[in-house]
């Protein structure tokens, strides 16, 4: 693989949401990640969170396959996981044993609650984690109960992104001749984090509590989302002055109008006329597309935001690099379908594989 971390080898442990995105990110731009598939684990039919990857498929329970794990150890950059606290180390693969073996080892993890505190064991989603951090009171209608805003907030950007900038700065520091070390990345943490301006604007006063009652909840009636004439919705989002003048101009407005105002101005056009009245000018209007459209539409056309990989339309890799581009993402792999070349470069023999297969180590 092409891109910035080629070079870097990675040990993915199969799991759900924010781990195989972070593996994802990481494979996206040029780390070489093998997959270590486990039974049981839901599967969606060629997974964008599983492509780039090398996948072998082990029975860890059994002593031989934890050994093969630590042989995929010694020559690793880094290892992914997100299980609860403690299932690592009960299979004897613990970032304490790990890191005798490869002392530069990054051991990256991703749970909901973190590794430690007084719910760390406890079952959660990312509606949970989110929960915690004040956050998700702020989502939705201000007579209605918060809304979950799908599970990108906690487990996507608060887990998966996290973890992955965490991996990158720890291998930086291992790059340099540092140690190897643990990524604790707990997505209750970094789904807070993602609130920084939130929490500074009530810490000045900026923010009221409650829903619907500030500049960016849907308070301001120019930051909102409003029905078109054709039943389709458009995004109005005009914070500073000028952009305010050009939206106001463009509806018909003036001054400072209701949100039921701006509604019925709204409801006056479909939405793609609206799109026609705006285009070229700064008033932040955008259509609101359904999944189907966005990757269709011109802008992300133009710049191929969206790609096809194993017959699944899905986002292309990002960020984009001026001189370490990376390689258009390989499709999803059959579970172990690498796993007899995996344990050939580790040294095994034809006759060594065999004989794990026979005993339902390698599946």
């Amino acid at each position: 693989m092409a891109g910035p971390l080629a070079g870097l080898l990675i040990v993915e442990m199969a799991g759900l949401g924010p781990g195989p995105f972070a593996a994802t990110m990481l494979a996206d731009h040029g780390a070489r990640v093998i997959r270590i598939e486990r039974q049981g684990n839901l599967a969606v039919p060629n997974d964008p969170l599983t492509r780039n990857r090398e996948s072998i498929a082990l029975d860890l329970k059994q002593e031989a396959g934890r050994a093969i794990v630590r042989r995929l150890i010694e020559r690793a950059d880094g290892l992914v996981e997100g299980y609860r606290p403690g299932v690592m180390e009960k299979l004897g693969l613990g970032p304490d044993a790990l890191l005798q073996i490869n002392p530069k080892l990054v051991y990256g993890r991703v749970t909901g609650w973190g590794q430690d505190g007084p719910l760390a064991q406890q079952a959660g989603h990312d509606i949970n984690y989110l929960a915690l951090t004040g956050l998700l009171s702020c989502i939705g209608e201000a007579d209605r109960p918060p809304v979950p805003p799908l599970n990108l907030v906690a487990d996507y950007g608060g887990g998966g992104l996290m973890l992955a900038f965490g991996m990158v700065a720890a291998l930086l520091a291992a790059g340099r001749g540092e140690a190897g070390q643990v990524v604790d990345a707990a997505m209750t943490d970094g789904a807070a984090l993602t609130g920084a301006l939130i929490y500074g604007l009530r810490g000045a006063g900026a923010w009221r509590e409650g829903r619907g009652a500030n500049l960016l909840d849907g308070g301001d009636p120019l930051y909102a989302c409003y029905e078109c004439a054709d039943g389709e919705t458009v995004a109005l989002g005009a914070v500073e002055p000028q952009f305010r003048r050009a939206l106001l101009d463009g509806l018909g407005l003036a001054g400072s109008p209701t949100k039921q105002e701006v509604a019925t101005a709204v409801a006056t056009r479909p939405r793609d006329e609206w799109v026609e009245v705006f285009a070229g000018k700064d008033a932040c209007v955008a259509p609101v597309l359904t999944l189907q459209e966005a990757p269709e539409h011109s802008h992300n056309r133009s710049r191929g935001t969206f790609i096809e990989v194993g017959g699944v339309t899905q986002p292309a890799p990002s960020p984009r690099f001026s001189r370490t581009a990376t390689d258009t993402p390989r499709a999803p792999r059959r579970e172990g379908e690498d796993g007899r070349a995996i344990l050939a470069e580790l040294g095994f023999s034809a006759e060594e594989t065999a004989a794990l297969c026979d005993k339902g180590v390698l599946r």
